[in-house]
This record gives structure tokens, C-alpha cells and sequence, in this order.
């Protein structure tokens, strides 16, 4: 089966959310905590590096799924591949 233009426009653009995400991802859980030593500056009354693991990870994590989710449900309209109640 052929791909429309349509559609790869539509992957082109959920592979390039998808690798930008990942990318961040990466940064939050390893570049961080590879240089926490170096990240000695308080944040909210913590060390950044303690308060990036206990918590600023998790919430960057979510953020992460629901910009997602919101873009991928944007794309989809976008496309006209959304889903619909019947």
C-alpha cells in the first residue's frame, strides 16, 4: 500500500515531536544527573541537583506526555485522522 503525501507529512512530523521529546528526555535523566556536582545553585530553598531528582524530573516527565498528547490530538485534526464517536 502507498503512502499519501498526507500521511507522510503526518509520521514526518510524529517522528520529528517524538525525536525532540526523546532528546529532552535524555537531558533530564542523564546530562543532569551527570553534572550534579557542577549544579551546586539553590532552587525553591534545595540544592538544584536534589530538588531536580526528587522532583523536577517526574514533573518534566509529565509535561513530556501531555505536550504529547496534545499535539498528536492537534495533528491528528490537522490530518483528518482523528478519532470519532459513533
Amino acid at each position: 500500500m502507498e503512502l499519501t503525501d498526507n500521511h507522510r507529512r503526518y509520521w514526518r512530523k510524529n517522528l520529528n515531536i517524538t525525536a525532540i521529546l526523546l532528546v529532552i528526555w535524555f537531558v533530564v535523566t542523564f546530562v543532569v544527573s551527570y553534572f550534579a556536582r557542577e549544579l551546586s545553585f539553590n532552587f525553591f530553598g534545595w540544592p538544584f541537583s536534589f530538588w531536580m531528582g526528587a522532583q523536577g524530573a517526574l514533573v518534566v516527565y509529565c509535561l513530556i506526555i501531555g505536550y504529547y498528547a496534545w499535539y498528536m490530538n492537534k495533528l491528528d485534526i490537522e490530518h483528518g485522522v482523528e478519532e470519532t464517536e459513533e
